[in-house]
């Protein structure tokens, strides 16, 4: 029997062989748990380039599946931390990946896994095929806190991909809080038919690289900020001086002063400020916004 990353093994199966193996290992597709396994080796092909991947990196990937991907990292020389939450997967990856050097496998919601638990006091990368469900809730998980991984290649559902990369004129709360962290980008766009069981919608190729210092760093300066942008996005129809006096407690002559100092027309909305102009105003008005939060939008 060849080895777990001989070269025949990281072709991912056809979607009938795909078919074929869940029915064999008496798996089915969770819907409640977004699996959807990729079958297009073009795609896989692009997920580990985008990942700039060298010998001895160190990856956690989400939601590993039957290991499609976690066979090319592998072989790309990764050492590969693999978060599943199935426990039949989970057993089908120690089962097939078990003796692979560098592959280690955590039967856990990958949304309960800390990033300061991940390869401890190590730079690490993450790098999935993740559940759509979890896009947002993972992100916050992974890039909040002083340790988000350097590199972040994550195949999500496209117009997610297209919030979280926008630029100022279509920014949402969602691409404030990435970009506040990360550079943006998305890389290729991924067919739903590229899917066993197809989803709805098309997928795309999003990476986010680490900013060398966040905008607004991690610290007491963060809780206002946050609870800025996600006022100003409440009401993200509304002019900024209407969105924000409703939202705030702050007084609208103290509104004013912050829009003049920072140069924004307080008729602008919320999605075309920049993380400038939000960190801007956070700096003249948090001693005024105390430490409530708000949920994400």
């Amino acid at each position: 029997m060849t080895g777990p990353l001989a070269p025949e093994r990281l072709v991912p199966p056809t979607p009938g062989q795909l078919r074929r193996l869940l029915a064999a290992e008496r798996l089915r597709p969770r819907k409640a748990l977004g699996q959807n396994f990729l079958t297009d080796a073009a795609a896989l092909d692009a997920i580990v380039a985008a990942a700039e991947l060298v010998p001895g990196d160190r990856v956690v990937e989400v939601g590993p599946g039957l290991g499609v991907l976690t066979r090319r990292l592998l072989a790309a020389g990764a050492e590969v931390l693999a978060v599943e939450l199935d426990p039949r997967l989970a057993a089908y990856l120690r089962r097939e990946l078990g003796g692979a050097p560098g592959f280690e496998l955590i039967e856990a919601d990958a949304l309960s896994l800390h990033p300061r638990e991940c390869f401890p006091g190590e730079d690490f990368k993450l790098v999935a095929n993740i559940p759509y469900h979890i896009t947002s809730p993972l992100l916050h998980a992974f890039l909040e806190g002083d340790r988000p991984p350097l590199l972040a290649v994550l195949l999500v559902q496209a117009e997610v991909a297209a919030r979280v990369a926008a630029a100022p004129g279509q920014m949402s709360y969602l691409s404030v809080f990435v970009q506040n962290v990360a550079e943006a980008e998305i890389v290729e766009h991924v067919d739903a038919a590229a899917f066993e069981p197809q989803p709805e919608v098309d997928s795309a190729i999003l990476r986010l690289r680490r900013r060398a210092s966040p905008q607004v760093p991690v610290g007491p300066g963060r809780e206002p900020f946050y609870r800025l942008v996600q006022a100003g996005f409440r009401q993200r129809r509304k002019q900024l001086h209407n969105a924000l006096g409703r939202e705030l407690p702050v007084p609208r002559t103290t509104l004013a002063d912050a829009f003049a100092v920072c140069g924004i027309d307080s008729e602008r909305r919320a999605q075309t400020l920049s993380l400038d102009e939000w960190d801007c105003l956070t700096g003249h008005l948090a001693p005024l916004l105390g430490n409530q939060t708000a949920s994400d939008d």
